[in-house]
């Protein structure tokens, strides 16, 4: 994988499950990765990437990022030294295959080493 800034690894993240590149996705992922959203946590890269290809309620939707916030946005490598976490913020809908809007969210990402490491999802209760 190439070197990404962590906003860069961020939507690409997206851009892996969209598209179905599942070692694509894994790539970017650290093996100790968390997941943490509303309904379940997953814990491992090789769980998350399993249940992203195969467990998934929808898998024909669209993530658009509207937003996406940086650590420290002054600083082009968007990291520290290494072994250092990162953070990106990054807002944003999630869309059915018609195009309709499922929800929005807003995801935290952990960035460690050039890999996402951790990830905690937010959705609004309604």
């Amino acid at each position: 994988m190439c070197e990404q800034t962590p906003a860069a690894l961020a939507r690409s993240y997206y851009e892996t499950i969209d598209t179905d590149r599942y070692e694509a996705l894994a790539d970017r992922l650290d093996p100790a990765f968390v997941h943490v959203r509303p309904d379940q946590t997953l814990r491992g890269r090789d769980r998350f990437v399993t249940f992203m290809r195969e467990d998934r309620p929808m898998t024909d939707t669209e993530h658009v990022v509207d937003a996406v916030y940086a650590t420290d946005p002054g600083d082009a490598s968007g990291g520290g030294p290494a072994g250092e976490a990162t953070g990106v913020a990054v807002r944003g809908r999630l869309l059915e295959a018609t195009g309709d809007e499922l929800f929005t969210f807003l995801d935290v990402f952990t960035v460690t080493d050039g890999r996402l490491t951790r990830l905690e999802t937010y959705v609004p209760v309604e």
